[in-house]
């Protein structure tokens, strides 16, 4: 099975690259099994304590697959990724993931390079259900192994399928920019606006004002830094600056966020992973009417904290214990939002 996945990869990802030989390719497959303990399964939102109990039992299976080719001026990557989870006592929160990408680049000379990139995530099942595409040119330059710049251009589409008022496309422009001061330490900045044109009437104002109607239009901003240390322990510190401007009233949000993650070998061949963030909004119009894109856009909404300690048993196989906690609250409404999540697995890979 593990063969025919990656030959079939390769026969994917090759067919952009003018049929190149399988012996050209590096491959890598990798699989996940999970059993969950979910404390807010559907993820509801709720507005005080006394909410009825949303815990339940959860598995979870993730398989992934990537294969490369590098030649003397070009390459080829593809990456796969499928994913499944099953409740026991809220079936209609199970769900089924998919997401691909697939990018070329051509080297000009020995410091710029142009490629073309695509991507797409699709979500079935639960209350979330929705598909996001896009597709890019870039532009990178890269005059030593020091610096790196990257350019991209093109467009996106997203579809929100219980609410079709939310679903938007448009064009996207962004940057991203990576020192590496020497082998431990390096410092990377990012960018990134789009405009998003959507298919409703943007809303109004209740202030009594006669208003003339229009079409929703965005415009999204992202914008950021990040810092990574590599050395007995690996650290990472990221800082971003989101903020959405729309004509919709209730829509326009800003939002600044720090993440920071850090890993460690411990005795006993363990290692502890941790990921935490901390999210600072602001809605100008002091109401948000959306808070299920929130879950969408941002996987489990602002303040998180996680960990992760993992062992492997052999070669191929890890064993993991994980725990996780998400929460949110959005202003002037009272609601708020927190899940936890307990789950023991077993993690196979195809090289060591």
């Amino acid at each position: 099975m593990a063969h025919r996945l990656r030959s079939l990869l390769i026969v994917l990802v090759a067919a952009l690259g003018g049929g190149a030989r399988a012996e050209g390719w590096q491959t890598a497959l990798k699989g996940t099994a999970r059993l969950l303990v979910d404390s807010n399964a559907p993820r509801d939102y709720a507005s005080g304590p006394g909410a009825p109990s949303t815990a339940d039992i959860a598995l979870s299976v993730l398989g992934a697959a990537e294969a490369r080719r590098t030649g003397e001026r070009t390459q080829l990557l593809g990456r796969y990724e499928l994913g499944a989870r099953k409740y026991s006592a809220f079936p209609g929160e199970d769900t089924l993931i998919q997401s691909g990408a697939v990018e070329g680049s051509l080297a000009l000379g020995t410091e710029w390079g142009l490629g073309v990139e695509g991507h797409a995530k699709d979500r079935r099942g639960g209350s979330r259900a929705y598909s996001d595409l896009g597709a890019s040119l870039f532009a990178e330059y890269a005059p030593d192994v020091r610096l790196a710049l990257r350019l991209n251009l093109g467009p996106r589409r997203f579809v929100y399928r219980p609410n079709a008022a939310a679903n938007f496309g448009g064009l996207e422009v962004g940057g991203l920019a990576r020192y590496r001061f020497n082998r431990r330490h390096s410092l990377n900045v990012f960018g990134s606006w789009g405009s998003r044109g959507y298919g409703t009437e943007a809303r109004l104002a209740t202030d009594g004002v006669p208003q003339t109607f229009t079409r929703r239009r965005d415009g999204s901003l992202q914008v950021g830094a990040g810092y990574a240390y590599r050395g007995p322990v690996a650290l990472g510190l990221t800082y971003t600056y989101q903020e959405t401007d729309s004509n919709s009233f209730g829509e326009t949000m800003l939002r600044h966020r720090v993440t920071a993650n850090a890993g460690v070998r411990l005795p006993w061949r363990l290692s502890l992973f941790a990921q935490g963030s901390l999210g600072l909004s602001r809605y100008p119009d002091g109401i948000y009417l959306s808070p299920e894109i929130i879950l969408v856009e941002e996987d489990e909404g602002q303040d998180s904290l996680s960990l992760k300690l993992t062992r492997p048993v052999s070669d191929h196989v890890d064993l993991e214990v994980s725990w996780g906690l998400w929460s949110t609250r959005l202003p002037h409404n009272g609601l708020s939002y927190s899940r936890q999540l307990m789950g023991v697995g077993i993690t196979w890979r195809d090289a060591p």
